[in-house]
């Protein structure tokens, strides 16, 4: 519903500011391809972060993957990410755990990564938004600028708590059991509850790596988010236009805010709509505005997706090393019932059940091996 509003919105604006799309393509026209290819610098140096700090973070395990392997899959899970609405970013998730473990991470030390690089992803982001409040001139875009990183920061407070205090940890238990058991009742999965839990989750608070390491996770975190809203300055260079130094954190994250949101894949015309109206709002003509901000979706959405899509068809396919591959470590049933189907969509009426020996081989798919059962919420 929400996204055909949205498509309605798109169409709705298109005619009637249909002349200034002609001209912003004429701008696109005489684009100067110097500063379209530092853009493409900074957003190659924003995802590099990225996969770097994770790579750092998998340095707690005794055997992490390769950069190079790193890379693939984070290229490949944002192209999943921006391409699915409501539930690409936890499709990502998946997609890079079941990748990550079938590289031969193990499960604690995959889960403990992804949840640490989110929080800090999410943290360095509410840092620039902060930034981008005290350096705004506007009061009200100043605040909008506080409250989005208040947004941003909370979830990953919450988490972080968790992993370090037993008493918080208990609470995310309680509260992870009531969402099971309604799970239960209302789709029928898992069928043995969450037993295991409590020992999954031990496992993963007691991962720790010195505070130098966190220090360098953290600062990759923020170029990330740095280098992206560097190819956003690129490319209003790009097209002739001054950059709004004043404004420009805000602006970014006017974008990042409505792109959560999921409504539509990767934030598809919403970003579009939102950075156009921020950049006129700081002070750029619509034209140039709405150019700027193509080229900076050129580089930032449509690149990312086709790149991504083919290294996710070369890890589909790609034969894993045996030296590489872990075995699960053993999971009471409850535990590995759920961990097995959340958020595994696939063909039909194919699944390994328990004791009734190894299933076929077969090519791991997309989402990496797993059962493949169709999952019981929508993907």
């Amino acid at each position: 519903m929400l996204a055909a509003l949205a498509i309605a919105v798109l169409v709705g604006v298109i005619v009637v500011e249909r002349h200034t799309l002609a001209e912003s393509l004429h701008v696109l026209a005489h684009l100067n391809w110097a500063w379209f290819l530092l853009a493409l610098v900074s957003e190659a140096i924003s995802l590099s972060s990225f996969g770097l700090s994770r790579m750092l973070l998998m340095r707690v395990s005794d055997r992490p993957p390769r950069f190079g392997t790193v890379m693939a899959i984070t290229y490949a899970a944002n192209a999943l990410s921006i391409s699915v609405p409501f539930a690409g970013a936890e499709l990502a998730v998946v997609f890079s755990y079941r990748q990550f473990r079938r590289h031969g991470v193990d499960a604690a030390t995959t889960g403990w990564m992804l949840a640490v690089s989110a929080i800090f992803s999410t943290s360095a982001l509410a840092l620039l938004l902060v930034v981008g409040a005290l350096a705004g001139s506007a009061s009200l875009a100043s605040a909008a600028g506080f409250l989005g990183a208040f947004v941003f920061i909370v979830p990953g407070a919450v988490v972080l708590l968790a992993l370090r205090f037993e008493s918080v940890r208990k609470l995310l238990h309680q509260a992870i059991a009531w969402l099971v058991g309604l799970s239960r009742s209302v789709l029928g999965v898992p069928a043995q509850g969450v037993d295991g839990l409590d020992e999954f989750l031990d496992r993963v608070a007691s991962l720790r790596l010195p505070w130098p390491r966190y220090l360098e996770v953290f600062g990759l975190a923020v170029l990330n988010w740095a280098a992206d809203c560097g190819a956003l300055a690129c490319a209003i260079k790009a097209t002739g236009q001054p950059i709004p130094w004043h404004s420009l954190l805000l602006v970014y994250g006017a974008g990042a805010a409505v792109g959560s949101t999921g409504i539509t894949p990767g934030g598809f015309a919403l970003v579009e709509l939102a950075l156009t109206a921020a950049l006129t709002a700081a002070g750029l003509h619509r034209s140039p505005a709405l150019a700027a901000v193509l080229t900076y979706r050129l580089v930032n959405f449509w690149l990312i997706l086709i790149g991504g899509w083919i290294l996710m068809a070369v890890l589909a396919h790609r034969r894993i090393a045996p030296g590489e591959q872990t075995a699960d470590p053993p999971i009471p049933g409850g535990l590995r019932e759920l961990t097995g189907r959340i958020g595994h969509a696939g063909r039909p009426g194919v699944r390994s059940a328990s004791g009734a020996g190894p299933a076929p081989r077969r090519r791991p798919g997309l989402l990496g091996p797993g059962p493949r059962c169709l999952a019981g919420h929508r993907v």
